[in-house]
């Protein structure tokens, strides 16, 4: 009620997982093809600052079977919370269709 007791408002991004306090999964289908590719980043090694100071993770898709080529983009809050996804060439694969 109200965003108190520490809830969050909005909920966790379908197309993010979080594995553990530092580490992130993602997963996308090339349009061309239809070539699943994962990602897995993290916050000390692959997400970084823009000009603006927000968070993010971009990263260049290549498919292994057919080349196909795309990009990604992954961008957080200061927590750390995934704010939004978007992508050229690529749609995201939601994380219910996935998840272990």
């Amino acid at each position: 009620m109200f965003g108190l007791f520490g809830k969050k408002s909005g909920g966790k991004n379908p197309n993010v997982k979080q594995d553990d306090a530092h580490t992130y999964r993602v997963r996308v289908r090339t349009k061309r093809h239809g070539e699943i590719v994962e990602f897995r980043f993290t916050k000390s090694a692959h997400i970084g600052l823009d000009d603006d100071g927000n968070y993010l993770f971009r990263k260049a898709v290549v498919s292994p079977q057919y080349f196909d080529r795309g990009e990604l983009l992954v961008t957080f809050d200061k927590r750390y919370n995934v704010t939004a996804t978007t992508g050229e060439g690529v749609d995201f694969v939601p994380v219910s269709e996935w998840e272990d």
